[in-house]
C-alpha cells in the first residue's frame, strides 16, 4: 500500500472573492495543496491520510468545489447581501422612527403606558440605525476601518436593541390585555409613572445582561484597521455558548412565552364579552397589536438564536466541525442577521395601529406645516 501525506494549506486574502485551488508540486510520498479563500489570515491545515492505490480521487474533488462553494457564498454574503439589506433597514428605519419621535413629541399631548413603551422602543431604534452605516461601509469596501472602542459599543448597541425591543413589545402586549380588562386604567400597571419605572428597568436589566458580552467581544487585528467580530465568532467558544443560551432563554424564549400567553387571554376574554353581549365584536383592532408582536418574534428573532449557537457550537472542541461545515453554518448565521434586526423597521408599524390617534394627529402636523411651507415661499 502507497502511502501519501496529503498537506493542505489555507491562505486567506480578503480582497478574494472565490476560492481558487492551487497544486503547488506533487512528489511520490508527499502531495502539496493550497487554497486561495477569502479572509484576512492565514491559516494552516496539515492532515496526513493514507491513501491506497486505487483512492477515489472524484469524490474528493466534487467535496472541495462544495467547499468552493460555500466559501464563495460567504463571502458574497458579507460583501454584498449585509450592505445591501443593512443600508436599506437604516433609510427606512431612520425615517419611520423619526416621524414616529417627531408625532410624539409634538403631536401627542396625553400619553398612556404604551405610548411610554413605544417611544423608548424608538429611541432604542434609532440608536440601533445610528451605527448601520459604518458597519455597512466596512462589509461593502472590505476595508476593517473599526476602532477597538467602536466595534465593542457596536455589538452593545446592537444587541440592547434586539433586547429592549424585545422586552418593550411585550410590555406593550401586557397593557393591551390589562385595557381590555380595564378600559379606564385604573390597574396599577397601566398609570404612566409605573411605565417610566418599567421602562428604566428594561434599559437597567439589559445593560446588566450585556456587560458579560464586552468580555467575549475580541477585536482582531489586521493591516488596514481592527476587524469588528461578531459576538458568535469571536471569544472563548466554551463560555460563550453557555452565556448564549442564557441569554437566549432569559432574552427571548421568557419573552417570548409571556407574548404568547397574554395573546391567549385576549383571545379567550374576547370570545367571553361576544358571548355575553350575543353580537359580534370586531376581533381585528385590539388584536392586531399582539398578533404583530407575535409574527416579529417568531419570523424574525426565532431564527437568528438558533443559528447564533449552532454556529457557537461549531467552534467548540468537544464538536468541532470541519472547516467547509463551519463555512456552511456561518452563511446561514450571516443571513438571520440582519433578518433579527428587521424589527427596527417595522415597529413604527405598531404606532398606527395603536388606536389612539395617532395617525391622524401625525398627519395634520405635517399637513399643517406643509401648508406653512408653501404660504411662506409664496
Amino acid at each position: 500500500m502507497l502511502q501519501i501525506k496529503r498537506i493542505e494549506c489555507l491562505l486567506a486574502y480578503k480582497s478574494t472573492i472565490l476560492l481558487r485551488k492551487i497544486q503547488v508540486y506533487s512528489l511520490s510520498e508527499i502531495v502539496v495543496t493550497c487554497f486561495q479563500v477569502p479572509g484576512s489570515m492565514v491559516q494552516f491545515s496539515l492532515t496526513q491520510k493514507n491513501f491506497s492505490n486505487d483512492y477515489n480521487m472524484p469524490g474528493t474533488m466534487v467535496m472541495n468545489v462544495s467547499c468552493e462553494n460555500w466559501v464563495a457564498a460567504e463571502a458574497a454574503l458579507e460583501k454584498y447581501y449585509l450592505p445591501i439589506f443593512y443600508g436599506t433597514e437604516f433609510i427606512v428605519g431612520v425615517l419611520g422612527n423619526s416621524a414616529v419621535v417627531f408625532g410624539y413629541l409634538f403631536c401627542l399631548k396625553n400619553w398612556n403606558s404604551s405610548n411610554i413603551y413605544l417611544f423608548n422602543l424608538s429611541i432604542s431604534d434609532l440608536a440601533f440605525l445610528c451605527t448601520l452605516p459604518m458597519l455597512m461601509m466596512s462589509y461593502a469596501s472590505g476595508k476593517l476601518i473599526y476602532e477597538e472602542v467602536l466595534c465593542t459599543t457596536n455589538r452593545y448597541v446592537l444587541h440592547a436593541n434586539l433586547y429592549t425591543s424585545i422586552l418593550f413589545l411585550t410590555f406593550v402586549s401586557i397593557d393591551r390585555y390589562l385595557l381590555m380588562k380595564h378600559p379606564f386604567r385604573e390597574h396599577l400597571l397601566q398609570k404612566k409613572e409605573f411605565a417610566v419605572l418599567i421602562s428604566l428597568a428594561i434599559w437597567a436589566l439589559v445593560t446588566l445582561e450585556l456587560l458579560p458580552m464586552l468580555l467575549f467581544i475580541n477585536p482582531g487585528t489586521a493591516d488596514n484597521g481592527t476587524k469588528c467580530n461578531d459576538y458568535a465568532s469571536s471569544g472563548n467558544p466554551k463560555f460563550s455558548f453557555i452565556y448564549s443560551l442564557c441569554l437566549t432563554f432569559l432574552g427571548f424564549l421568557v419573552p417570548l412565552f409571556a407574548m404568547c400567553f397574554f395573546y391567549f387571554k385576549i383571545v379567550l376574554f374576547l370570545k367571553q364579552r361576544m358571548r355575553q353581549l350575543a353580537a359580534s365584536l370586531p376581533l381585528e383592532k385590539p388584536l392586531n397589536l399582539v398578533i404583530l408582536a407575535v409574527v416579529i418574534f417568531s419570523v424574525l428573532f426565532t431564527p437568528y438564536h438558533v443559528m447564533r449557537n449552532v454556529r457557537i457550537a461549531s467552534r467548540l472542541e468537544s464538536w468541532k466541525q470541519p472547516h467547509c461545515t463551519q463555512v456552511a453554518i456561518n452563511s446561514f448565521y450571516i443571513v438571520t442577521r440582519p433578518l433579527a434586526f428587521l424589527n427596527s423597521v417595522i415597529n413604527p408599524v405598531f404606532y398606527f395601529l395603536m388606536g389612539d390617534h395617532f395617525r391622524e394627529m401625525l398627519l395634520n402636523k405635517l399637513r399643517h406645516h406643509f401648508k406653512f411651507l408653501t404660504s411662506f415661499r409664496r
